[in-house]
């Protein structure tokens, strides 16, 4: 078997479809068998064009002239199913004249998948956005139950260790008639009262540095110190206390219903922890808390009471009224003050 006749065998048995055309007509010299599976057999004196019609002339004439590859991809559909081609076109020298050699490979599966991947990136992508976004909700909705120091520890360890605070202040807030308000107002204007209050107060609390730790109904409770110290956690809760009610008189000034409210302000050691498991709450227990919420009993309407030993801590700052001493249940004897509006106010961002 001759050389020549061997090279024909090899290229009818690969399976890269390989046609070879002369260069000067573009006719039909030879084509193998997957060539003529996909475009068919070329008829007696049909050209390279007339079986491949999107080839471009002028890249041909171009291979032709410069002897230059010319790389192209045609999508042809034989049948129902479009096929991918990705087909080569080269000059031959060395012969007795010129041809070009066509070789074609279906790439359809090639391009198939990478359809398959860039759809699954793509989607890959979208998910990997809402965890993000899903993510960011439930960070959000924590960071509404606890402060971002507990929350940090929180997210890295999956527990909060409890700890006591030995210096922290606390400021709670009770609105004087809230039950029989409550039980004469439509519910979901209870709600949306208390709902634009308490976001008011959040503000105020942020502007201060401390930090709201839940509200029950009608109280709203915050502390300064905790769980970052804070030197002047008392002055932070007063400052805090006093803006609550200048919000309330301004804000009673043009709706319908005038708000009172008491204020207790304590001061002394807290414990601070996530309690439950399934359902997380930070909450804080201790000296500190038990003395604002009994003070704020003894606080006339829309005035603040807190204990003597805070005086020191806010008399540059604040105006002290001596209330005596008083017996609060479980506490014993203790010396109360009555807190009024600063000397200095801070100047926030807001004014309240």
């Amino acid at each position: 078997m001759s050389i020549l006749a061997i090279n024909e065998q090899l290229l009818r048995a690969i399976g890269v479809g390989v046609a070879v055309v002369r260069a000067s007509d573009l006719q039909f010299v030879f084509h193998n068998g997957p060539f003529t599976e996909w475009f068919g057999t070329p008829e007696q004196g049909s050209t390279l064009s007339d079986v491949l019609s999107d080839l471009d002339p002028k890249e041909l004439e171009d291979v032709k002239q410069s002897g230059l590859r010319y790389s192209v991809e045609l999508q042809i559909k034989p049948k129902r199913r479009t096929l991918i081609f990705a087909v080569t076109v080269s000059l031959a020298n060395g012969l007795s004249e010129q041809v070009l050699i066509v070789e074609c490979q279906n790439i359809t599966r090639i391009r198939e998948l990478e359809s398959m991947i860039d759809s699954y990136s793509t989607m890959v992508e979208r998910n990997t956005r809402e965890l993000e976004r899903e993510k960011e909700r439930v960070e959000r909705l924590l960071l509404n139950l606890m402060p971002r120091a507990v929350y940090e520890e929180f997210k890295t360890f999956g527990v909060v260790t409890p700890q006591l605070y030995q210096q922290v202040s606390v400021v709670m807030l009770d609105f004087v008639g809230f039950t029989d308000f409550a039980a004469k107002t439509d519910p979901t204007v209870t709600l949306s009262e208390l709902n634009d209050i308490f976001t008011a107060f959040d503000r105020i609390v942020e502007q201060f540095g401390c930090e709201r730790i839940k509200t029950i109904g009608d109280a709203y409770l915050a502390v300064s110190g905790m769980p970052d110290p804070t030197p002047d956690h008392a002055t932070a809760v007063a400052h805090c206390a006093v803006r609550f009610l200048r919000y309330l008189e301004r804000r009673n000034e043009s709706h319908p219903h005038k708000w009172q409210a008491r204020i207790g302000l304590g001061m002394g050691a807290a414990v601070g922890s996530v309690v439950g498991i399934q359902k997380y709450v930070y909450d804080v227990f201790g000296p500190a808390v038990n003395i604002a919420s009994r003070l704020q009993v003894f606080a006339n309407p829309m005035n603040i009471v807190a204990p003597e030993e805070m005086k020191y801590a806010l008399i540059d700052e604040f105006q002290v009224s001596e209330l005596g001493c008083v017996d609060i249940k479980g506490m014993g004897e203790m010396d109360l003050i009555n807190v009024t509006s600063g000397l200095s106010m801070p100047q926030g961002s807001r004014s309240f």
